[in-house]
């Protein structure tokens, strides 16, 4: 079979097992939340401070909360047929459109702290690797083991007060300078310089488990045969590495990558709120506080599809990095 053609058969079979996953995760999410204490009524009365009981009734019936649950879920079943994610009491707003303002600003601190993850975590594993059991593999040993120990939020509040307090090079938090009016080069470097430490604080965890990753796989994959042959053809050694060594141990890593996406999301809502990041970590995090179910369901649904396609994506690379991998 073709390359084109295993990628394919792949497609479609993570796409096959894709559908039920959605459908399960929908239910799930939904019969969840509702066991949870309180509604958006609840709240909105609550901030009012003179709302009497019919008043929190009226609100109910307004929103459809005084219907029963399983009415209450095939109306939300059927807004997700009609391709509609409700509508947001908090907001009085359509859900799809506060989670489109949100969303831009979360997928690129993912990508970003995704990609600063697995290229250092990578690049350290490499160098523990090929200095196994000397200085440079137990140093960065140790400062992994202190990534991955020390909570992200402690992480974050200290590289703000080095950097921005001490220091004063990056923006304690935002997204962007307020009132700046910068457009093209100028407005895309702002957002990175803002970008910096919660991307940053939000990898550093993951930075840890690539780099012990990636060197245990290329320790493992040094004791195989083809790495030998290799050697006695006399190619040099950053050949074998980069070349077959690093190709094939990066399956476990990228395997773990994808997992890992749905954790990313949950460490958003720790860093977006240290950093006062807009994205769909915080919003989560104030619809909690606000009870706004819509909102709550319409992330966990958004995040469910990003790990999804991010294991899609794991599966196609997998069969791009290793043809050996039999498809069924």
């Amino acid at each position: 079979m073709s390359s084109i053609g295993r990628l394919a058969k792949t497609f479609r079979r993570t796409a096959l097992q894709a559908i039920p996953t959605v459908i399960g995760i929908v239910v799930i999410n939904f019969l969840l939340l509702q066991l949870a204490p309180g509604d958006a009524a609840d709240v909105l009365a609550g901030e009012s401070g003179s709302a009497t009981m019919e008043t929190v009734a009226a609100l109910r019936a307004r929103f459809g909360l005084d219907q029963p649950v399983l009415v209450q879920l095939v109306a939300y079943l059927d807004n997700l047929a009609h391709f509609s994610l409700g509508f947001s009491p908090r907001y009085n707003l359509p859900v799809a459109e506060i989670i489109g303002q949100r969303l831009p600003g979360t997928l690129s601190l993912m990508l970003t702290a995704l990609a600063i993850a697995i290229v250092i975590g990578i690049s350290a594993g490499v160098v523990m690797a090929s200095f196994s059991s000397r200085w440079p593999d137990r140093v960065i040993s140790i400062v992994a083991i202190l990534f991955y120990s020390i909570p992200g939020f402690w992480i974050g509040l200290m590289l703000i007060v080095l950097f921005s307090v001490k220091l004063g090079w990056l923006p304690s938090g935002g997204s962007e300078t307020i009132g700046a009016g910068l457009t093209g080069a100028g407005a895309l470097l702002d957002k990175l310089r803002y970008m910096i430490l919660p991307a940053t604080s939000l990898a550093l965890f993951y930075v840890a488990i690539y780099a012990r990753l990636a060197r245990a796989a290329m320790l493992e994959v040094n004791t195989r045969d083809f790495v030998r042959t290799a050697a006695a053809k006399g190619l040099s050694p950053l050949s074998i590495t980069l070349r077959h060594v690093l190709r094939n141990a990066l399956l476990p890593v990228t395997t773990v990558a994808g997992m890992h996406l749905g954790g990313l999301l949950g460490g958003a809502v720790v860093v977006e709120t240290v950093y006062s990041w807009p994205g769909l970590g915080r919003l989560a995090f104030e619809a909690v506080m606000s009870r706004d179910f819509s909102i709550l369901l319409g992330v966990l649904l958004l995040s469910s599809f990003v790990v999804i396609i991010a294991n899609m994506m794991v599966d196609l690379l997998q069969a791009w990095l290793d043809p050996r991998i039999e498809v069924r």
